[in-house]
């Protein structure tokens, strides 16, 4: 079989550099988007830096508290959430070095969109990111495939359903996931390093790594990879 690197991720809006990293070191990436839904995650928020501070973009969405609300049923409650943050973003980081050169081709995907499923919202953002990135990792969604089951199960058979021979993990899945379903389904289960990234020069300072990769885009525009840990060998880092 040939090597086959695969990764399970929930969407995530406008998600941080370590999640475009794993998205690099896989063949595959699935976006686990029929898992339930949960609120005030990074599903439909993410950080920016501001002259006042670390400030939240959060985009509103109806939330029925009802149990196994699937990420794929949620939808945006106030459609002005759009103007507001390309707002935010154009206010912050204007004066980055590289921000003219993203501007108009994000401006569209904020504003020449009406869309109002989160999924399809954060997919849009994640390839747009990936086109800019020069990341050709194929993306498709667990709900396309017809795979039952729960917790490691899903995982493994999600994985089978691709012909992964590898499993590319977040560091924290280490508490739940069972390593010896991958063994018995000959699946080598693979971990990525979330640490050591390299600082850079960061609009308004303190220095933060947990904010969107728009960020580090916007700081260093085409020196971006050298900032990343999966550029420098597509491998495990």
């Amino acid at each position: 079989m040939l090597d086959r690197r695969v990764a399970i991720v929930q969407s995530c809006y406008i998600p941080w550099k370590g999640y475009f990293d794993l998205l690099n070191i896989v063949d595959h990436f699935l976006l686990y988007d029929d898992a339930e839904y949960s609120k005030n995650s990074w599903r439909n928020r993410n950080r920016v830096k501001t002259a006042n501070g670390t400030q939240w973009l959060t985009i509103p969405v109806a939330y029925s508290g009802r149990s196994h609300q699937r990420i794929d049923e949620v939808t945006v409650t106030d459609p002005g959430w759009r103007e507001r943050h390309w707002k935010t973003l154009r206010q912050s980081y204007a004066r980055a070095p590289h921000f003219d050169g993203y501007a108009p081709e994000l401006e569209k995907l904020y504003l020449g969109n009406g869309e109002r499923r989160l999924s399809e919202i954060n997919r849009a953002f994640i390839e747009h990111i990936c086109g800019l990135l020069g990341i050709e990792t194929t993306l498709s969604w667990t709900s396309e495939l017809d795979v039952e089951g729960s917790g490691t199960e899903r995982v493994v058979a999600l994985c089978s359903a691709v012909g992964a021979s590898a499993y590319v993990s977040g560091p924290s899945a280490r508490d739940y996931l069972d390593a010896q379903q991958f063994d018995r389904a000959g699946i080598e289960l693979e971990w990525i390093d979330y640490g050591g990234y390299p600082e850079y020069p960061q609009p308004h300072p303190p220095f933060e790594h947990a904010v969107t990769v728009l960020d580090l885009l916007f700081s260093v525009g085409p020196e971006t990879p050298g900032y990343m840990k999966s550029f420098a060998a597509r491998s495990l880092v």
